[in-house]
């Protein structure tokens, strides 16, 4: 009986190392066959995220928006900043880069100006926030001291003398998080649904800069690209073959979160708007917020 369990032991590890791991990384023989899987495996994978079940109307006996900040700076949250490297590989990426390559791909098409969905978004509409290129004073100095050559394109000026800024991965201070916590009544349950993600950063020209101001990149309505987040992968620093995908991560709620605004009467105004220059106090409104939704799940039990 305990050889029998050891094997069944043996089976389960192996196949959470088939699941998880680099596809083909034991037996590739050339490192352009790691994670390429063959057509028994892509068969008997399935690999697609777990569908929300449907949800009518009538169901949902409590519904508030919630939208939430995401610190990158926090250790809990690292799995969605790391890597910064690009060169890492396809299996390692960061959540700006998945969701950045998505949109120049075309595959992320869902894409918006504001947490409220309503005006779409392009890449030429986000050009001057990514790349910033402008002429150093030297150089500007350069052209004016031999002006008629640099227009008859006799002189070409210098690479050395042009101030060049991309925004990247390194970059990003935190996500914002569009969210809806619903209690359904039909399974007693208090629920999550999240809707939105928004990278919020400093603009290209003010990479570098002390205390420079940070702005919503971009919105992207999550429920589109489930499929997208759930084929990369954060890296789990415990376990490299048990990665977690992205879709999976953010569901679940496997981060820190701060509320910074509810759904309200006073036009969804954020907490930063009545509580301002405390810091303390905004934190104790974002528990109350918090306290206010679980509370009720709470007060159905209690006769």
């Amino acid at each position: 009986m305990k050889l029998r369990n050891f094997f069944v032991v043996v089976l389960a590890i192996a196949g959470s190392l088939t699941s998880f791991a680099q596809s083909n990384l034991l037996n590739a023989k050339v490192p352009d066959e790691i994670g390429k899987k063959t057509p028994a495996q892509l068969i008997s994978d399935n690999d697609k995220p777990l569908p929300y079940g449907y949800v009518h109307d009538r169901d949902i006996l409590l519904g508030k928006a919630i939208w939430e900040m995401i610190d990158l700076d926090e250790r809990v949250n690292f799995p969605l900043y790391f890597p910064i490297d690009e060169n890492l590989g396809k299996e390692r990426r960061s959540l700006f880069n998945v969701l950045l390559q998505g949109i120049k791909d075309g595959r992320i098409t869902e894409v918006y100006g504001d947490d409220y969905f309503r005006t779409k978004k392009t890449l030429q509409d986000m050009a001057t926030s990514f790349t910033y290129i402008d002429t150093i004073q030297t150089g500007r100095d350069e052209i004016n001291n031999y002006y008629d050559e640099y227009m008859s394109g006799a002189r070409v000026l210098d690479p050395q003398y042009i101030d060049k800024r991309e925004l990247t991965a390194q970059d990003i201070s935190g996500y914002k998080i569009k969210g809806y916590w619903y209690f359904d009544k039909r399974q007693g349950e208090l629920k999550y649904r999240l809707l939105g993600i928004c990278p919020v950063s400093p603009e290209a020209r003010e990479i570098g800069s002390e205390n420079a101001d940070v702005i919503d990149l971009f919105w992207v309505y999550c429920p589109s690209v489930r499929d997208i987040l759930h084929e990369n992968k954060a890296f789990n620093d415990k376990n490299s073959a048990m990665s977690i995908t992205f879709d999976h991560l953010l569901n679940s709620r496997r981060f820190h979160a701060v509320v910074y605004k509810e759904e309200n009467v006073y036009g969804d105004r954020e907490i930063v708007e009545y509580m301002k220059e405390n810091s303390q106090m905004q934190l104790l409104e974002s528990e109350r917020v918090k306290d206010k939704i679980r509370d009720f799940e709470q007060d159905m039990w209690n006769y």
